[in-house]
């Protein structure tokens, strides 16, 4: 089991392409409770305490949560479910409690659970596991039961199956709130194109409006590796142009290109 430990972020929204909808969702969920503590004591109501991030892979979850704790400047600690799983009697259940120990002590802080339907899948489905998989959703449910402790520590998940999910997990006061985030819409593939181009030598001829349009199905992860291969496809032309460390005396001159857009788009969706 390793340790976990708090950090701070420098991720925020503006490294987030799109999703609009979901960054207002978790602004409510995280960040005015920290801000506006008063304007929920006159209320007389509390915010929810844990929050589900749900939709297909590579849609920015993940990214999602790194940058609302970076936005509302508290530690995060960053679980991947799996890593939680152990075949030894008890120890599963003692790295959860130790993860929400940790979180308490960093507070303010957001624990994050990524892939939470590896250690939190629904125990009437469970298969034959020692009763390893019973016990850690029964610990998890009673670390969740005990937030109302600590008002400044706020629970984040993620799944890419919420169908999966144990019940009682999604119930009042556990991770109450559910946000999907989506395949990407045009005007979203947009807003990601922008955010990794931002910075890049693009070509005089590229066109990202096309770009968006013509990855259609393309997750956020899809993107992110289009434009990655495009640069690199820069590169690899610029290197055979001048040879071995010669090339980077001609840095100024790498510009990434349409066509080496388009070749890393169809490689990686898979036209080629």
């Amino acid at each position: 089991m390793r340790e976990y430990v708090a950090e701070q972020p420098t991720t925020d929204f503006d490294d987030v392409g799109g999703l609009d909808d979901a960054k207002a969702d978790l602004e409510q969920a995280v960040t005015w409770p920290l801000q506006y503590g008063p304007l929920f004591d006159a209320a007389n109501t509390t915010p929810p305490t844990g929050v589900l991030l749900h939709g297909p892979p590579g849609t920015g979850k993940t990214l999602l949560a790194k940058a609302i704790a970076g936005e509302s400047e508290v530690n995060f600690i960053h679980v991947q479910g799996p890593e939680l799983l152990d075949r030894y009697v008890g120890e599963s259940e003692k790295a959860v409690r130790e993860v929400f120990e940790r979180a308490r002590q960093s507070a303010p802080a957001i624990v994050f659970f990524d892939e939470i339907d590896a250690i939190a899948g629904d125990r009437d489905s469970l298969g034959s596991d020692s009763g390893v998989g019973d016990r850690v959703v029964s610990q998890l449910l009673t670390e969740l039961d005990r937030l109302s402790d600590t008002p400044n520590l706020v629970v984040l998940a993620a799944t890419n199956r919420k169908e999966s999910l144990d019940g009682a997990l999604l119930r009042s006061g556990r991770l109450e709130r559910s946000i999907e985030v989506p395949t990407p819409d045009e005007g979203t593939r947009r807003a990601v194109l922008d955010v990794h181009t931002r910075g890049m030598a693009l070509g005089e001829n590229i066109d990202l409006d096309a770009l968006a349009a013509a990855t259609e199905g393309a997750s956020s992860a899809d993107l992110t590796s289009i434009c990655r291969e495009a640069s690199l496809l820069a590169i690899t032309e610029l290197t055979e142009q001048y040879e071995g460390a010669t090339a980077n005396d001609h840095a100024d001159e790498l510009v990434v290109t349409a066509a080496q857009f388009d070749q890393a788009r169809r490689s990686i969706m898979g036209e080629e």
